[in-house]
């Protein structure tokens, strides 16, 4: 029997978003109890390995997630009421995550008397930078002070770079270039230009490659979308792409390679049969709270045990987050997402809120 097309497979009732995204976001912060300790990001086992830490490789799966779920937004909302429903997920949960650890965990934690800390201009300038700029390195005064990384919101950082994914998107539909073919020859510039700048700039910065490989990820998933009714959903693609990663590891090409195999796995896992199941399905969308707060967390039982073994605050650190994502979840997110499903949708599927 032929394998369903990835639309096809979309059609099911059921699908394994919400909890690919909550693996992706627990995977973060398990990654983050080898690096608030140490201070060290590559601190892992699985970065030694790949070059990318657990929580990189969870973000590579995020964006790719993202661009599948937000160009079919895109299609069946139209782009007003897709930029309101952009706004509406991201904006509430990092606003209100944002004044609490501010106004409420920072005056908690710091070593300065209260007055002192609201009349340091700290406090503002986190909140101005992180709001209007996704800026993850502004300190709190007298927060962390003994930690490796003073950042009390060290994940929100990608942020930006989702936001900018979700207006190239726009600009492209209003171009009128949301077609397959379009989609694909951008993937394919993308990681020919990736692999190039391996070989001419051996010396890349970090943050220059960050952005090339989140939007080769982010539009990986988004042509996979546009090409749902001609691709059929098998495991080869993922195998030879894999493969083709290994084999080319420590050279140019590994890195945009390792991207496309990411991207297709994440969606090609998602609309597995063995996920498309109501079981599967988590009641509440944690994935992004959990994002937000598992940071700021860690980073506060980092300072009240900074001898402790990062095994002993996983757990810990893992039940407190959750507990948070859902208050989140319940007064802030879906309360949004209530009046992002009162807009009109010209097609109506059943997946994961985007």
């Amino acid at each position: 029997m032929s394998a369903p097309t990835f639309g096809q497979a979309l059609d099911r009732p059921h699908n394994g978003f919400s909890a690919l995204r909550l693996v992706l976001a627990v995977a973060v912060v398990v990654s983050h109890a080898f690096s608030v300790g140490s201070g060290d990001r590559l601190n892992e086992p699985l970065a030694r390995a790949t070059g990318y830490s657990l929580g990189a490789h969870a973000v590579n799966g995020f964006f790719a997630v993202s661009g599948f779920l937000v160009v079919m937004s895109l299609e069946r909302r139209g782009p007003r009421a897709y930029a309101v429903a952009r706004a509406l997920r991201i904006l509430p949960g990092v606003f209100v995550a944002t004044l609490m650890i501010a106004l409420v965990l920072g005056p908690a934690l710091t070593r300065l008397p209260v007055g002192a800390y609201f009349a340091d201009p700290g406090p503002w300038r986190f909140i101005g930078e992180t709001l209007t700029r996704f800026k993850s390195n502004i300190p709190l005064p007298g927060v962390f002070a003994d930690n490796p990384y003073r950042m009390p919101l060290g994940t929100v950082w990608t942020l930006k770079y989702e936001v900018l994914c979700y207006l190239g998107l726009l600009v492209v539909g209003l171009a009128g270039l949301l077609r397959p073919g379009p989609a694909l020859a951008l993937v394919a510039a993308l990681a020919l230009g990736f692999a190039l700048a391996g070989f001419l700039y051996p010396d890349l910065s970090e943050g220059a490659q960050t952005r090339v490989r989140l939007a080769l990820l982010f539009t990986s998933g988004a042509a996979l979308y546009l090409w749902r009714d001609r691709l059929r959903h098998r495991v080869w693609p993922l195998a030879v792409l894999a493969l083709a990663a290994a084999l080319f590891q420590g050279t140019p090409p590994y890195r945009p390679l390792l991207c496309l195999a990411e991207a297709y796995g994440a969606i090609w896992l998602a609309l597995s049969p063995a996920l498309a199941r109501p079981a599967f399905e988590p009641r509440a969308d944690l994935s992004y709270g959990i994002y937000l707060y598992g940071w700021p967390i860690q980073q506060s039982l980092q300072s009240g045990l900074p001898g402790a073994s990062p095994w002993l605050l996983l757990p810990i650190a893992l039940a407190l987050t959750g507990f948070v994502a859902l208050v989140s979840w319940i007064a802030v997110e879906r309360p949004a997402l209530r009046l992002k499903a009162r807009m009109p949708r010209a097609r109506q599927r059943r997946v994961a809120p985007s």
